[in-house]
């Protein structure tokens, strides 16, 4: 499940290109070499863990019980199993809408705050419940549904931080120069 590109999640690719590789904001495909290629593409792929984080969020989500009526049933077993009303899709849905189009942040913050407000007993309870869901909608019977869960949680709750670190982490020049220069007085 891919967030849609918008403008705002791109900029900080464009400036990079603009500084590193001298590219023109106008510039069209003929003007383009292979070795120019190859650094647009090692440019990209370095802004794109934020993307991609956003990105696995989403399918971590899409591989639950859709919340409509025929998953009304997991909704309301995984939040009496978590204690939190945080991941009930009525107040995780606009976040959800938010990183559809590439926003993640909100969507990252409010899983995090759920997965915290969680005790060790209602962790395994979730993992139970989400185990369950997965065994049935993946077809994996010989995999406890406990591990699953609890592994598909984790992977979540993992995520969800890529996409905060990805967000607060800055590329400014300033900002590298600071950087490098604490690194080789170190």
């Amino acid at each position: 499940m891919l967030p849609e590109v918008r403008p705002h999640v791109s900029a900080p690719l464009t400036d990079q290109l603009e500084r590193r590789l001298g590219l023109a904001p106008d510039l069209r495909a003929g003007h383009l070499d292979v070795e120019r290629v190859a650094g647009i593409a090692v440019v990209a792929a370095a802004h794109s863990g934020g993307y991609a984080a956003i990105g696995h969020l989403l399918g971590l989500l899409a591989a639950l019980p859709c919340p409509t009526e025929t998953g009304e049933r997991f909704w309301s077993d995984l939040w009496r199993a978590s204690g939190t009303a945080y991941l009930l899709p009525a107040n995780i849905k606009p976040a959800v809408l938010q990183s559809l189009a590439g926003e993640g942040t909100a969507l990252a913050r409010q899983i995090l705050s759920a997965v915290d407000e969680m005790t060790p007993p209602q962790r395994v309870a979730v993992g139970e419940v989400i185990g369950q869901a997965l065994v049935e909608s993946d077809h994996l019977p010989d995999l406890k549904t406990q591990v699953i869960g609890e592994l598909w949680l984790r992977d979540l709750e993992l995520t969800a931080w890529h996409v905060l670190h990805a967000d607060r982490r800055s590329d400014d020049p300033d900002g590298r120069k600071a950087f490098l220069e604490a690194w080789t007085k170190a």
